[in-house]
């Protein structure tokens, strides 16, 4: 998990250009602690929310209530709406979010411990992924944070070289 936020930090230390956010339900800030362990995040991660309650996923980033309602707050729709949300709030060039289930609770036969979705949004795209970790709580919060910051990895890489 640090070798990849290690990595975040080894391609944008010195970068100008490109600037990083997070939104986290079910990894509950671990996205972004692994982020900061790093000396020189400070120039290019902007923040993270920690949206766990519904309310804070619709005050605060912008999740719609059809969605939370409709499709619920694990799902790929909640996940993008919560990245979305985060670059919005926090002005950044990537955001990345994570929203599931890592139990023991809330689990139902659709939606089963383990499920957890995972969203980068750039400045022109959006993906979503949903993954279905095993293992208890903590088993499913480091592998969905491991997964998150891949994904970021993966979306900094795409851009390239700096532009300044």
């Amino acid at each position: 998990m640090l070798a990849c936020a290690g990595q975040i930090n080894h391609i944008l230390t010195g970068r100008t250009d490109l600037t990083l956010a997070t939104a986290e339900s079910c990894t509950g800030g671990s996205v972004a602690q692994a982020i900061t362990a790093f000396a020189g995040s400070s120039d290019y991660f902007l923040g993270g929310i920690v949206s766990y309650s519904n309310a804070a996923k619709h005050n605060i980033l912008g999740v719609s209530i059809e969605i939370l309602e409709t499709k619920g707050a694990v799902s790929a729709e909640c996940a993008e709406a919560m990245a979305h949300g985060a670059r919005a709030a926090l002005q950044s060039s990537i955001a990345v979010a994570t929203t599931g289930i890592a139990g023991p609770g809330g689990a139902t036969p659709r939606k089963p411990i383990g499920l957890v979705y995972v969203a980068i949004a750039t400045e022109t795209e959006t993906t979503v992924q949903a993954h279905h970790f095993a293992g208890d709580r903590h088993a499913v919060t480091l592998a969905a944070t491991h997964t998150a910051l891949q994904l970021l990895v993966d979306a900094i890489q795409q851009y390239g070289s700096p532009t300044t």
